[in-house]
């Protein structure tokens, strides 16, 4: 059931893109710089969509790998005073008087 509804969620998703480049399919000068070219209006909105979400994910990995570092930090603390916990709990209690 599952696998069908995704088919079906696909499908839907393919044929919206394929209307948009249907409507959008008329040419528009894109400038480099060192030319230009004309392509179609869908293709330029794609391209650029595509690049855009490349560019977050590499912005993203930066906070990702902070964390990461911060996670082992943290976990190296706790190793440390679970070790230091097992110490003291295996000292003999003194007398107090």
């Amino acid at each position: 059931m599952r696998k069908a509804i995704i088919i079906v969620f696909v499908l839907i998703v393919a044929a919206l893109g394929l209307s948009f480049a249907t409507l959008n399919a008329d040419d528009v000068v894109v400038d480099f710089f060192f030319g230009q070219a004309d392509l179609p209006l869908s293709f330029v909105l794609v391209v650029t969509l595509i690049v855009g979400a490349i560019l977050g994910v590499l912005a993203s990995q930066v906070v990702v790998f902070r964390k990461r570092r911060e996670i082992r930090k943290l976990k190296r603390q706790v190793n440390d005073a679970q070790k230091e916990l097992n110490e003291l709990r295996r000292l003999p209690l003194k007398e107090g008087r």
